[in-house]
């Protein structure tokens, strides 16, 4: 289940960034090429309503922006100032880094819970009681956005989804820092798919080269 989560953050920051390159890369050339003095072509861009493309890009970056987060937290590669924790000696340097993890949770944890409130009163109970078939009386669908108009509480479910996940990831890394004392690390040197061993190796065999060739002067 925790593989299945783990892919599950990288596919969709990964699905939203290249979804979105193409839609802005695809809203470029129409803007340009509806300029061009092409009857046929120039008529047929001009049919085309593209309006929505800036308004969907918007918010598959807050989603990704969500989710990307969260993914920070599980591979620590979020920035922080660290220099006068490092300086405690162990004991008080653990506490101090579960005190810390520990707010990261609870904020988010309390971000996810007003924003799973206000995404309820926008329209999701007017949309889950629909879906149950349950009284909808004194409920209203709830906004739509102005150029895609979808029910605006489907993307506003990006705040409680990936405040909730990022509070799921903080108690991840509290629980494995207890049991290990060891942080997630990012080695922004890494490529997935190469050993490290392997790399080291080729490394440690290429440099033992040079120092051969510099010490018979470049002779073989």
């Amino acid at each position: 289940m925790l593989k299945f989560l783990d892919h599950l953050e990288e596919w969709l920051v990964a699905t939203f960034i290249g979804a979105a390159t193409v839609i802005i890369f695809l809203s470029v050339i129409h803007r340009y090429g509806s300029g061009l003095p092409i009857p046929v072509l120039q008529d047929w861009l001009l049919s085309l309503n593209m309006s929505w493309t800036q308004e969907l890009c918007i918010y598959m970056f807050i989603w990704m922006a969500k989710f990307g987060a969260a993914y920070g937290v599980r591979t620590g590669i979020h920035v922080g100032v660290d220099v006068f924790i490092n300086s405690l000696n162990s004991k008080l340097r653990a506490k101090f880094v579960v005190i810390g993890l520990s707010g990261g949770a609870i904020f988010t944890s309390i971000i996810g819970t007003l924003g799973l409130m206000f995404v309820w009163e926008v329209g999701m109970h007017y949309a889950v009681f629909s879906t149950l078939g349950l009284d909808l009386t004194n409920l209203t669908e709830g906004p739509v956005s102005p150029d895609l108009e979808w029910p605006v509480w489907m993307f506003y479910s990006a705040i409680p989804l990936g405040s909730y996940l990022m509070c799921f990831r903080f108690l991840q890394v509290i629980v494995s820092f207890i049991k290990t004392g060891q942080l997630p690390h990012h080695n922004a040197g890494h490529v997935d798919g190469i050993d490290e061993d392997e790399t080291n190796s080729q490394n440690l065999g290429s440099a033992n080269g040079s120092q051969i060739a510099g010490t018979n002067g470049g002779k073989p």
